[in-house]
């Protein structure tokens, strides 16, 4: 079974048995959105033409996440910020349908409950750990000084972004995840679609947390 980077996001960032994100929701979100974005970009969908995401290969992926958030690009008038369009995605119930999915291919299960009795709730504690334990693996390779490929890359700036990696790495050291994060390692085509995600997470979470506070006060 073949991951795409949003889904080994939430395998990392819930936990394997109490099924819960040790993430806040909008980080994890914005994370996830991003994600989407980033895949494109390494599968040569989309360009991060400056700071805007803009169509170049409109070849469907396979995966029906992706086909989707290729049309809805392809369809947008002009092209976007990319941090719009993390803002866009997120707003949906994005990270819902990835768990489900996942929860429908045996790699985490589904469980319904209640909160205090009254208020309903969904884990997902996992079910089948391989899938976690080889993307751990090749990130732990990769923070272990390996040479990164462009998808671990990307995600260890997705996580970066999100501040993931602190929680599901805690051991990490800093200063290799920030390199990693920077693209100092690789051409600049790929530092630049690392650079732009990476940007894009963190101003779609400052403005979403924003948004937030301002709404609650």
């Amino acid at each position: 079974m073949t991951l795409t980077i949003a889904e080994e996001v939430l395998l990392l960032a819930y936990r394997e048995d109490t099924g819960k994100p040790i993430i806040g929701s909008v980080e994890l979100d914005c994370a996830l959105a991003g994600a989407l974005l980033a895949d494109l970009a390494v599968r040569r969908r989309v360009d991060l033409d400056g700071a805007k995401v803009v169509p170049v290969d409109p070849t469907l992926v396979g995966d029906e996440e992706l086909d989707a958030t290729l049309a809805r690009i392809a369809e947008e008038r002009g092209p976007r910020k990319a941090d719009w369009w993390v803002g866009k995605l997120r707003a949906g119930r994005l990270r819902k349908r990835l768990l489900t999915r996942l929860a429908a291919r045996g790699v985490l299960s589904e469980q319904e409950g209640k909160v205090l009795g009254i208020f309903p709730t969904t884990r997902y504690p996992e079910l089948d750990p391989s899938h976690e334990q080889g993307v751990r693996e090749r990130v732990h390779n990769v923070l272990a000084g390996a040479d990164p490929d462009e998808r671990t890359a990307v995600l260890i700036a997705v996580m970066h972004a999100a501040r993931l990696d602190r929680k599901a790495f805690p051991d990490a050291p800093k200063g290799r995840v920030k390199e990693i994060a920077e693209g100092q390692w690789t051409a600049e085509a790929v530092r630049k679609t690392i650079a732009s995600i990476h940007a894009a997470v963190l101003a779609a979470t400052t403005a979403a947390t924003v948004a937030a506070t301002t709404a609650g006060s």
